[in-house]
């Protein structure tokens, strides 16, 4: 499973010209799931984004995790990140089918819910329009 984490002061979702999602200060997550992925691997993603220390301390230091910072978190489904590019047009065989990948990625959202984070989604399989007010900027690539 691979996360790219961006701490934002905002981030939005839209799909067909409406606003589906929205969140203030936290983390855009893009969510990629990979063939051979499994609900170990959800549930330690699920745990790495939700204990990232990345938020600054008063000092400046990046010492605060997500829940401290009273984050929210906005998690999109991202196949392309599984894009094998050893060629000029990238490949996809390595993120996992609609059947494997979405549960997974249901369960990752679940599993932030049910620590207290206030998650909104995208919709899965569909062509979505990703805004983020990108904080720092701070991006980690997280990758199981």
């Amino acid at each position: 499973m691979r996360a790219v984490v961006t701490r934002v002061l905002s981030a939005s979702v839209t799909i067909d010209g409406a606003e589906v999602a929205k969140i203030g200060k936290g983390f855009l997550v893009l969510l990629g799931v990979h063939v051979d992925d499994t609900e170990e691997q959800a549930a330690k993603i699920a745990d790495k984004i939700c204990g990232l220390r990345v938020f600054e301390d008063e000092n400046g230091k990046m010492n605060i995790s997500p829940g401290d910072a009273e984050a929210e978190l906005l998690i999109v489904s991202q196949f392309t990140l599984y894009a094998d590019c050893s060629s000029r047009r990238p490949g996809f065989t390595q993120a996992a089918r609609p059947e494997i990948s979405k549960p997974l990625y249901e369960m990752v959202v679940k599993l932030c819910r049910e620590r207290g984070f206030h998650v909104e989604t995208g919709e899965f399989g569909a062509d979505m329009k990703v805004a983020s007010v990108n904080d720092g900027p701070v991006t980690i690539i997280l990758d199981l």
